[in-house]
């Protein structure tokens, strides 16, 4: 089964790799194509092209505290590969201590979705990585300024002639890190090969009685966590509040009256390793979770009709995080780092 086209010197996901094909934009940085048959293409615009020297910049930059005012923190501190590039942390934590009002999301397969931040309120993986670097709680520097530092240093000089032929400017710059997160994939786990290699011994029998659970009716988990990518990217608000301090969605369509509350379908990939869960961090354990829509809801005026409870014995919400432990794929994290 053809999973995935690499330049084989990236290493990602070797191991599950049964045909690698390098489609060349020129000898010295040849463009890396990523296919994996179970999921979507993904689909680049002219111009941001993955290719080995330009996610190489971006992983070096993802990983330097130089883009924080007081060069304390780096885009990796909230987002840490052996947790799938989450932190572990209620909420993302900036320089100085200072305490965000969002947990910090996984960045696997961000490259397919259609807007960025929990609100939707960024369109494009290039305008996001911005946000948390101009951000007061989190890296709370000018961008301009940023970039700066980086244009200072002839390291990066050379390395943004090499990826881009180039200066360091602020599009060059976005889309270095830009590109090293566009290729921050998993698609590896258990749950993939038993269901799209079709390997029955991928899944034990309890794991294969949670997927089951997932995908029933009564449950409906699939509604919103639709597979493969586990999400449909839709804005819901799933009850978890009666009084929400922060809005959701309507931070970015200013309409209270319909997005209060209403938050991007996260994604279920490697969620055993995302832990604390929701917007703002306060369901602690996927138990706690489950236990949450079983109950139905705050009952926001919101919350969505999709949110209406269901019964679960002890024994069927042991195999439910049993299958969702098998969304886990750390097959590659350890390449991800700098």
């Amino acid at each position: 089964m053809k999973h995935y086209f690499l330049l084989g010197f990236l290493c990602f996901l070797v191991a599950s790799c049964q045909n690698e094909k390098v489609i060349s934009g020129g000898n010295e940085d040849p463009m890396v194509q990523i296919r994996i048959d179970h999921f979507p293409d993904m689909e680049l615009e002219e111009g941001k092209e993955l290719t080995p020297k330009r996610i190489a910049l971006g992983r070096k930059l993802f990983f330097d505290p130089i883009l924080s005012r007081d060069q304390t923190i780096s885009c990796a501190t909230c987002h840490l590969p052996h947790l799938a590039f989450s932190d572990g942390q209620t909420v993302a934590i900036g320089i100085e201590g200072r305490r965000h009002f969002r947990n910090s999301p996984s960045l696997f397969n961000v490259a397919w979705q259609p807007y960025l931040f929990m609100d939707g309120g960024n369109p494009s993986l290039e305008s996001q990585v911005i946000g948390p670097i101009e951000e007061h709680r989190e890296m709370d520097i000018p961008f301009t300024e940023a970039m700066a530092r980086v244009a200072a240093k002839q390291e990066y000089q050379n390395l943004f002639q090499a990826a881009f032929k180039d200066d360091v400017n602020p599009y060059t710059l976005s889309l270095a890190l830009a590109t090293y997160e566009r290729s921050l994939v998993s698609y590896n786990s258990p749950f993939d090969r038993f269901e799209y290699a079709r390997d029955s011994t991928a899944l034990n029998t309890q794991q294969q009685r949670g997927l089951e659970l997932f995908k029933s009716a009564r449950l409906n988990c699939n509604a919103c966590h639709q597979l493969p990518l586990t999400t449909d990217f839709s804005f819901k608000n799933n009850g978890l509040k009666l009084n929400y301090e922060d809005e959701g969605r309507a931070r970015v369509t200013n309409n209270m009256a319909e997005d209060e509350g209403r938050f991007k379908v996260a994604t279920l990939r490697n969620i055993d390793l995302t832990a604390p869960y929701m917007h703002d961090g306060s369901l602690n354990s996927l138990e706690e979770v489950i236990d949450h829509y079983a109950s139905g809801g705050s009952g926001h005026r919101l919350q969505s009709p999709l949110v209406k409870g269901f019964s679960i014995s002890p024994n069927e919400k042991v195999d439910l995080i049993a299958f969702l432990k098998a969304l886990t794929d750390t097959s590659s994290y350890k390449d991800y780092q700098l």
